[in-house]
């Protein structure tokens, strides 16, 4: 299946310096990653919160970062700071390349995100016949990938996303990036008690809503004060019912789970792990 991505940027990182640059700036190993697959980085600020998630790709010499494209100003500004004498050029090529998502397709200029699910980027003027996005959107949520929007930007710490399980989308023997000692030190000295996890409702969601349990701890201690224990991170609407990824404190994933008050929509998680 073919599924054309829309609303997400393109930019293309290039020049002498671009893999050292990226390297010091993202979550992940940028040395490791081939001309094949997508790799999954997270640009955290110095307080280890994300500012976006990153698929990125090794290509023809270059570097290609896609993501929301409500992220593209922030993004773009904040990546140009770091740059100073560094030969490092940064290109929004959104317009001249479409991103299409295959999911459980074979293709020689793909790359590989997971066994099922890959990316390809073809010229704009060279698209084909595709399906809509919310088949990739359910995909993405079925498989755990998860996303990071304008409305859930400097949010999040990785742990929250599961980027640290199996080193999904954080190496922590890399060298340094911004927010690499918050991230490091939850993950060697603590433990993370909010997590992904997977849900669906019979009723519509919003990216930034967020998860209230009436019967957690801090609920009855914080009364009027608690405002969740968790946030919505994506959302789609597929055949009828609505699905999401979002965090949660962990501990309550077997407690019945509603949607911003006690009254809201309930939500049924789909993963216990």
């Amino acid at each position: 299946m073919y599924c054309h991505l829309e609303n997400r940027a393109l930019l293309k990182i290039s020049g002498a310096d671009s893999e050292e640059f990226l390297q010091n700036q993202f979550s992940n190993d940028i040395y490791r990653l081939d001309n094949s697959r997508v790799q999954i980085n997270a640009y955290c600020q110095h307080q280890g919160k994300i500012i976006a998630l990153f698929w990125l790709i090794r290509s023809n010499g270059s570097f290609l970062l896609s993501f929301p494209d409500d992220l593209s100003e922030k993004v773009m500004t904040r990546l140009q700071m770091f740059i100073i004498m560094a030969d490092v050029e940064i290109e929004d090529i959104s317009e001249q390349y479409s991103q299409i998502g295959l999911i459980s397709e074979n293709h020689a200029d793909a790359y590989s995100i997971n066994e099922r699910l890959s990316l390809l980027i073809v010229s704009s003027g060279e698209r084909s016949e595709e399906v809509n996005d919310n088949e990739w959107t359910k995909a993405c949520i079925d498989h755990q990938i998860p996303e990071v929007f304008l409305k859930t930007s400097e949010k999040l710490v990785p742990q929250m996303l599961n980027l640290d399980i199996n080193e999904f989308g954080v190496n922590f023997s890399k060298g340094c990036y911004p927010g690499q000692e918050v991230v490091a030190r939850l993950h060697y000295l603590g433990e993370a008690k909010r997590r992904l996890f997977s849900f669906k409702s019979e009723s519509e969601m919003q990216v930034g809503d967020n998860l209230y349990c009436a019967s957690s701890n801090t609920a009855k201690a914080r009364g009027e004060r608690y405002k969740g224990s968790g946030i919505v991170v994506s959302k789609v609407e597929y055949n009828s019912l609505f699905y999401c990824l979002a965090t949660l404190d962990a501990d309550l994933k077997d407690n019945k789970i509603t949607l911003n008050n006690e009254h809201g929509a309930i939500l049924e998680i789909l993963n216990n792990e």
